[in-house]
């Protein structure tokens, strides 16, 4: 499948230039995730967006996140998280990076406290 580098870096550059987001722990946001390589999660769509939730925060300009994927494919690395924008999500812990917050595109919700628990100690046990 051929990526689109092109596109994603004009995205990029849009980005680049917008402003820091205000968000808290647990949220769900639209994200934008990029094009990356081999394996790596890309984002979806004309602004490369996949929703993440925040895993934790680094200040105003930067947090950890985790990416979404609606895969029903059953793996330690992919926590169940419930539904997302009507959709069956897991959490793709194998995928969490830290992101600067004007990659943050829109708020989709929070997820409830005892999956972010769940999520949390999955993250733990990978290190």
């Amino acid at each position: 499948m051929e990526k689109n580098f092109d596109g994603w870096n004009i995205v990029k550059k849009q980005t680049n230039s917008g402003l820091q987001r205000l968000y808290t722990v647990r949220e769900i946001w639209w994200c934008r995730i990029g094009v990356n390589i081999g394996t790596e999660q890309d984002g979806k769509g004309g602004l490369f967006l996949r929703p993440a939730i925040i895993l934790h925060g680094f200040g105003s300009d930067a947090c950890l996140v985790v990416p979404l994927t609606t895969s029903a494919r059953e793996h330690p690395l992919r926590v169940p998280v419930g539904i997302v924008d009507e959709y069956p999500a897991r959490a793709n812990i194998s995928q969490m990076r830290v992101i600067d917050t004007r990659r943050l595109v829109e708020k989709v919700g929070f997820l409830e406290k005892e999956l972010f628990v769940k999520l949390r100690k999955a993250v733990k046990g990978l290190l």
